[in-house]
This record gives structure tokens, sequence and C-alpha cells, in this order.
């Protein structure tokens, strides 16, 4: 073979872009599509602490490829600088009666986050590489298509979404599919964060392939009508009511050609009211320009005149009147807005009113135009006010959320709301709407934390009103701020958004307490939204077990497993000075398949390289639930596989004792490995089988630690499938 230089390369290749002028301006920018390594994940199947089975095909009916699912995940934890990590469980195991002890040295200071237990990868933070991909992978095994980072606090969070999306993107580079991005903005003045989302990711076109898209355009939840960068007086000091047959006004001076928006706050004293909006030229009695009524208007909100053509500069007149219900104006007692006077029934008065002024902005265009938009709801009981809208979370029954054109487009379901009494409150508050909570109150019996009662109702809802899109909330908020006050309310200690187990709102596996509960509840519901696609039956070929291979490659289906993917961490903590260090990872599985004949089960192994000697510790274990029961046996399983007496061509077959991480009675069976494949043979007989089963469930794991806890398949090694998921290998009946 001739090896050509580094240099004739280059001058081939320069040669070819002169011969090829197109290819000179392609060719560096191309890059190689990622294959989507399909892990047929919707077939894998898996039943949690509490006995409960992911649905399969037989029961969800196919996949609905129109049907798509969101969730919440929060980029703040990132460590803090007043210490920790504080956890709240911890703190009332040391203390039962902390939360009336402000001044408790077991507090984290006023105001600084506090988590309200651990998750099962510890006190992380959110750039750690190792928990970032199994998010990924957790999140796609489930049929989570995208994740909205919180991002309403005024913070974008860059580094920390820019790490993930290098994480993510490299797991798509590897085969797997992570779910895409949005971004939810705050509620009330999303232009900061629209605008530097824009500027630091949307606009270079950074990682656009994982940018969630809806109708055509990368999705944000914002109110495109509050982007625009204004002027004017937004002071808030004196509520000054509006009464029947009065007027209130504001003048004011436009110095600059393209006034299109001008408007006024309005406050109705916790209720809603109805008011006329108008605007004329120079002063009252001037010539009117636009006028709009507005109904419904809720506690201090803006309602602005939206203005066609736009203004020239000059002196006009905003005016408020006809009220209905409570309304008014907010005002200052300074006169803080030049060349501008307040108004009362169309005589100057003293102080000014609010008063905000929108320029049209080239640029805020180009922002609106790039962008679909859906204003998010903030609040849990009022559902819909205009179309286009999508809620994050609501007290059941959930509103279903339309776009313009009627559609029923959205709706969310959540763990947990700070729900107290048909007010926002916290979640320390007595009558949170906590993890229990259903049926109008929390359910009573000690274990109903682990069951996810809340969960299911909204799900149960949202399944029977099927809009396009259901929004989770939520995946990894594990931290709130220690506050003595919110709406109104004061207590010597209180958390708004999580406070502890029941009352949360993470669906990431926690170390103890409910465990992963929650993650295959919310796989099932998942399911039984989006569908599944039918699980294959086994074909049947003659095997022998003599390490060729070949006669496995007209057998089907391939067991198909995330590539890459053994655990490998080495990561601070929140608390900086904690190393989160996992190295177990080994032997990455690929491809498994399942044969039989007359008097036998085969099984085998692919590995991504060569797999490791037999020598080493806790290699390439099988499990098997060879009666289908997930009561019997360790987390189902009936026996085991390469568990001890592992040779070079022999090994052991060993059934579960007493459903505990038990194993006896070995038995010997054959088998072959030679570099990344491994087949196996066991005999039905060894199974306690006569004939060959309707189907049986198997999983793959090598170098778990053997600890006995469901934790171990998520932590250690890697295995086969994912996680508490097994394989159902489905073989024809009568043989």
């Amino acid at each position: 073979m001739n090896h050509r230089s580094p240099a004739l390369l280059l001058t081939a290749l320069l040669a070819c872009a002169c011969a090829f002028p197109e290819m000179a301006i392609s060719a560096p920018q191309q890059r190689a599509q990622p294959v989507y390594w399909d892990t047929f994940s919707d077939t894998w199947v898996a039943t949690d602490a509490l006995g409960r089975s992911v649905p399969t095909h037989a029961e969800v009916g196919p996949l609905r490829r129109d049907k798509t699912v969101g969730i919440f995940y929060f980029l703040w934890l990132r460590g803090d600088r007043s210490g920790g990590p504080y956890d709240v469980a911890d703190i009332l195991r040391k203390d039962p009666a902390a939360m009336q002890k402000p001044d408790s040295p077991l507090w984290g200071p006023l105001h600084a986050p506090h988590h309200w237990d651990e998750s099962i990868f510890g006190h992380y933070v959110v750039d750690d590489p190792g928990v970032l991909r199994k998010h990924a992978q957790m999140l796609s095994d489930a049929g989570v298509d995208a994740i909205f980072f919180d991002v309403s606090n005024q913070l974008t969070y860059q580094p920390q979404y820019m790490e993930l999306l290098r994480v993510f993107s490299e797991f798509k580079q590897q085969g797997g599919r992570p779910p895409q991005i949005a971004f939810i903005c705050p509620f009330w003045n999303p232009a900061k964060v629209v605008n530097e989302l824009y500027r630091d990711l949307y606009e270079p076109g950074l990682y656009s392939d994982l940018w969630f898209r809806w109708e055509g355009k990368p999705l944000i939840l914002a109110d495109p009508q509050l982007l625009d960068i204004h002027s004017g007086q937004e002071r808030r000091q004196t509520p000054t009511a509006l009464l029947p047959g009065q007027t209130l006004g504001q003048s004011f001076t436009v110095t600059t050609n393209g006034l299109e928006k001008v408007g006024a706050c309005v406050p109705t004293w916790h209720s809603t009211g109805s008011v006329t909006l108008s605007l004329y030229r120079e002063g009252p009695g001037g010539a009117r320009i636009a006028s709009r009524r507005f109904e419904g208007v809720e506690d201090n909100e803006w309602i602005s005149l939206e203005l066609n053509p736009v203004l020239a500069p000059g002196v006009y007149y905003l005016e408020m009147s006809e009220p209905e219900g409570k309304a008014g104006w907010w005002s200052h007692p300074d006169n803080v807005l030049p060349q501008g006077t307040a108004f009362a029934d169309a005589e100057p008065a003293p102080g000014v009113r609010t008063i905000r002024l929108v320029y049209f902005s080239e640029r805020t265009q180009q922002v609106r135009d790039f962008f679909s938009f859906r204003k998010p709801q903030p609040d849990y009981f009022k559902g819909q006010k205009q179309p286009n809208m999508w809620s994050w979370l609501e007290v059941y029954p959930q509103t279903v959320f339309t776009n313009t054109s009627g559609v029923r487009e959205q709706m969310s379901v959540g763990v947990g709301q700070n729900a107290v009494d048909g007010r926002l409150g916290s979640m320390s508050e007595p009558g949170a709407h906590g993890r229990s909570f259903h049926k109008g109150a929390t359910d009573p019996r000690p274990d109903a934390v682990l069951h996810g009662y809340n969960l299911a109702e909204q799900w149960e809802h949202a399944l029977k009103e099927d809009p396009q899109f259901v929004f989770i909330t939520g995946w990894n908020e594990w931290i709130a701020g220690r506050h003595d006050e919110f709406n109104g309310i004061r207590l010597p200690v209180m958390f708004v958004d999580q406070f502890d187990q029941e009352h949360s709102r993470d669906i990431e596996p926690m170390k103890g307490g409910h465990g992963d509960n929650y993650y295959y509840q919310m796989a099932s519901y998942i399911r039984r939204y989006k569908g599944a696609r039918a699980i294959p039956t086994v074909s049947q070929r003659p095997i022998k077990v003599d390490g060729r291979f070949n006669d496995w490659k007209a057998v089907q289906p391939e067991f198909r497993d995330t590539q890459h993917d053994p655990m490998r961490r080495d990561y601070r903590g929140w608390d900086p000075n904690v190393i989160y260090t996992n190295d177990t990872g080994r032997n990455d599985f690929v491809v498994m398949k399942a044969s039989y004949d007359s008097r036998n089960l085969y099984f085998y192994a692919r590995t991504r390289e060569p797999l490791t000697s037999f020598t080493d510790p806790h290699w390439m274990l099988l499990f098997i639930d060879a009666d289908a029961d997930p009561k019997t046996g360790w987390l189902g399983y009936d026996f085991v596989v390469n568990r001890s007496q592992v040779g070079a061509r022999t090994t052991t077959l060993e059934r579960n004792v007493q459903g505990e991480y038990r194993w006896s009675l070995p038995v010997e069976i054959s088998y072959r490995a030679v570099g990344n494949e491994l087949e196996l043979a066991i005999p039905l007989s060894a199974l306690g089988l006569k004939t060959i089963p309707a189907h049986l469930d198997f999983k793959w794991a090598d170098n778990i630690q053997q600890t006995g806890d469901w934790s171990d398949f998520t932590l250690n090694g890697d295995v086969a499938p994912n996680d508490r998921f097994n394989y159902r290998a489905v073989f024809k009946p009568g043989i």
C-alpha cells in the first residue's frame, strides 16, 4: 500500500479544491451525522420496588409519534459560596424541632440553598459530566423528548448549559438520542434573558441539533410581547384608584421616532378589573390616536396600546377610564418623568403615573421571528388566559392549553405543588400539595409518599385529555432557599419550592426513601401516553457453544444496550472538598441475543471492545427471571450466571435464596469467550423448566459491586439493559 505523507495529502486536497470550488467551501464545514443506535428501550420491561410493572405494547398499543414529552430541568446546582450542602432531611434527623429554631447552627444562612434530601448520585453539581451523561441516558430510555431549563430568575447559567450540551452532543455522536433543550424564561420581564440566550447560543448556531423545535422553530417559553427594550417610568409606590366616572392620565414626550407601544401598570387589589386605555395627541382634549378596552385585568398587570403606524416625536397623553370592578393606576409621589405630567379628571395632579414606552427595534423583531414563543403561565390556579400559553405546573384538574388555531396543545403534570388552600404557598406549610396529595387531601398512610399519588392523578387527567405535549415537573430540583416569609406568611423557617421527601417534586432517583419508584412511574405513564413498539419473538436457531459465533448471526432480535456508558466519574461535589469517583466501568455491552432448542436456552453477548479476563471480579454476570414473576427471587431474578467458579470454558449457574442477594446450588454450564463475544448454554432442567416458556426476562451486568441493592445497576459498571430494566425474550410456545 502506498502511504502518502501529510504534506502530499494536503497538496492533493488543495488541488481537489481548485478543481471543484464547491468542495473548498463545503468540505471544511461538513460533519459526519451520528448514526442513531436504537436500543428499543420502549420494549424493555421493569418492575419497581412496589411491584408496579412498566406496561408493554400489548397494554399501551403502538407508538404515537405525534405525542411529545418534556421535563423541567434545573441548572442551578452549582455549589454555593454560603457553604453546605445543608441537607434538610439530615438536619431534621438531628433535631426534629429545628423548624422552630431559625438560629440553629444546623441551618445554613437565610436564603442559602438547602437540599431537601440526597440524589442517588450524591450532592452533585450540575456540570459533573458523569451525572450529565447518566441523565441523558435515563431520560432518553424513559421516552423524554425535551428538557426545559429554568432560567426564570434572570440568570441563564451559561457555563452549566454549555457543559450539558457538550456532554449531550457527545452522547448523540456515540449513537444516543438525548433529550433536546429549551428554556422557560422570566414570567414578567423576559427581555434580558431571551436576548442573552439568543446572543450566546442561538444566534451563533451552537449545538443546533439539540434545540427543541415547535412549529418548525426553536421553542422558548417567554411572552413575546415583553421582549421590548423600553423606557418611561416604572417606579410604583401608590396605587391610585380609578372610580366610576373618573379619569386618570399621564402626559409624556416622545423624542425619538418609532414609538410602537405605550402602557400602564394596573393595581386591582388582588382581584380583577376592567378599564379603557386611550391615547391622545398633546393632552386632554387632543385628537384620539388609539383606544382599547381591557377586560379581566389582573393585579399589577401591564396593559398596552399597540400603535400602527408608529408615532413620531411629540407630546402625547395616555388616559385610563370606564372602570369596572376594582382597578387603578400605579403612581409615585415624585415627578421622575421629564416632560410629563400626571392628571386626574383631565386636571394636572401631583406625582407621576407608571408608563412604559416601547420603540421599534430591528434586533427585537429578529428575535421574535427566530423562535416559536409560548407564554408561560406562572399561576397554578388560573389556567389559560390567551392562546399560545403553556403551563409548567398546576393543581388538579389541570388545564388543556390551546394555540391560536384552537388545537389542544399542552398540559402539565407535576409530582407536587406548593399550593395551600387555593393560594400560592410554601412546601413547608401545612396543607401543601405534596407527593401524596390526591382526591383533595394528603393521603395519611405511612407509605403513601412511595407511590406518587399526586403525579398519578395528574397523569390520569392528562391521558384523558390527550394533548400534543405533556410537560412534567420535574427532574432534579434538589434545592430551595431558606426563608422566614413568603407571600404574606411568616414562619420561623420556610422552604418554598422544596422541603422534604413528601413536599418535593424530583423524579430523579433518591438515595433511600422512594428510590427509583418515580422514575419507573414516569416511564410507565409516558408509554401509556406515547405507546410502544411490540417485543419481537426470538427466532430459533441451532447453537453450538464453540467460540465461533457464526451461528448467532441469523438469530433475531438484537437486544441492544447504550454504547460508551460504563460508569466512570471523577468530579467535585457541592462541597468542593468532596470528590465523587467511580471507575467501575469496564466491559461495554453492545448487543445481546437469546436462542433455544428443546433442551437448552442459549445466551450471547457482544461488547464494544475485547472482553477483560474471566478472572476479573464481578465479571459478565447474567441474571435470569425464569418464571416471569417479579415477586420471586432477588429483584425478580431466580438465577445468576458467572457469579462464582468461572473458568476458561465452564462457569456456574446459581439459584436465588429466599429473595435476598444470596445464591446457592451451583450447576456447571459451558461457555466460550473469544475477543469481544461470549456465548453460553443453560439446560432447561437447570432452570426448573420442562419446556421452553412463553417468555423470560434477563439482564447482563459487568462489574456491578454486588451490594444487593437496586442502585448497584445504576451506579456501577455497565448493565444491559440500563438501570432496573430487563430484556424480555419471547419464545414460540409448544417447543
